[in-house]
């Protein structure tokens, strides 16, 4: 396994107004109740995201600094949470290699020239994330500037190499993914040198991150859990480690997280990461034995909890911290397996942020 620099500073703004629970549980140290984020905590489950919608595209708001940082506070405003997250998306980095992204109400992402041969892998360009993706490092600057006055660590990411390869080449979301599996089970050149470019393309961008202001970086691959583990271990593992490579010089902790992934999870911490996510498809304690003991572990309700009545949600939350506090382990970071759903109520999430913070004392009482 790669070695794990536990060495991350704690920005002085931050240790004067409230303990920091999540930069201490990256580091897997002991903290006075678990830390809680939640993944896609900005979007249309909160109506002052939904009022911002209504006079903005999702690409507009990305695009605007001031725009992105007034959602990335939103959940901040209304929650007790220990993390904000950069609002942005996984795909602009698409769009800065030369394909052309649009999200079509009722579809989702659309890429109108998906990659598909090796000429169109040849033509994709590798541009500096400065250059490419400069709205989204100055959202983080504007962020920090409000985080920093309430204590908060700011979180950075990007799609990992897999992922954005399934969106380049299938041309949008996919069931099955058959013209990405196509394209790397048939062509390996192809193949390698597109996984090359993005891997640069993601190492430079969270590295660009990190050096904007963001405190820890999370490595978004989505698909991933399509994969086998032989295809895995061939075909991504190599690309995945070498763009958290890339980002590690930064010196910030940073998470990997997939979807579907219990058949992968060792060789995900393989890959690398300070911290590794789960979803709900595997039970807590069991993921993180699998992971080993150098490492933290984030996750892992089902997002779907979130629509439950109370005492149903609140049991669920209970067995996730309680799997968590068996396992014996300071580091985990209460999370959702994905993220939150559009119709999710308002007053669960509030309820749940409180009660992980709550019952998380107790237990270490």
């Amino acid at each position: 396994m790669p070695e794990t620099n536990l060495n991350y500073p704690i920005p002085h703004s931050q240790t004067s107004t409230r303990p920091q629970r999540f930069l201490a549980a990256c580091r897997r140290q002991p903290v006075d109740a678990t830390p809680v984020w939640l993944m896609r905590q900005a979007g249309r489950y909160m109506v002052e995201y939904r009022t911002l919608r209504q006079r903005y595209t999702i690409l507009e708001i990305i695009k605007t600094p001031e725009l992105a940082c007034a959602v990335t506070m939103q959940p901040i405003d209304a929650f007790d949470l220990d993390a904000a997250i950069i609002f942005a998306d996984i795909l602009p980095p698409l769009e800065g290699m030369g394909l052309s992204l649009e999200f079509v109400k009722g579809e989702g992402p659309l890429i109108h020239n998906p990659v598909r041969t090796p000429a169109d892998v040849a033509a994709l360009t590798v541009r500096p994330p400065q250059e490419a993706l400069w709205f989204t490092l100055d959202a983080i600057g504007l962020a920090r500037k409000e985080l920093d006055n309430r204590g908060l660590p700011l979180i950075g990411f990007s799609g990992a190499p897999f992922t954005l390869a399934a969106y380049a080449v299938e041309g949008g979301g996919s069931k099955n993914h058959v013209r990405v599996k196509s394209l790397m089970m048939s062509d390996p050149a192809a193949w390698r040198q597109l996984m090359e470019k993005l891997s640069q393309v993601v190492g430079d961008y969270l590295l660009a991150q990190a050096q904007a202001g963001a405190q820890v970086l999370q490595v978004f691959d989505s698909w991933v859990g399509q994969l086998s583990p032989d295809d895995y271990r061939t075909h991504v593992l190599p690309y995945s480690r070498r763009a958290i490579e890339i980002a590690r010089a930064a010196g910030v902790p940073i998470i990997h997280f997939g979807t579907d992934t219990a058949g992968l999870l060792p060789l995900i911490r393989e890959a690398g990461g300070d911290v590794i996510g789960v979803d709900w498809r595997i039970d807590l304690d069991a993921a993180w034995r699998l992971l080993g003991e150098d490492v933290a572990v984030q996750g892992n309700l089902d997002p779907v909890a979130l629509f439950a009545p109370w005492e149903e949600l609140r049991s669920r939350i209970e067995q996730v911290l309680d799997r968590a506090h068996a396992v014996g382990r300071a580091g985990h970071i209460f999370n959702l397996g994905h993220g939150i759903l559009p119709q999710t109520p308002v007053e669960n999430v509030r309820r749940l942020v409180e009660f992980v913070h709550e019952y998380s004392q107790r237990l270490r009482d």
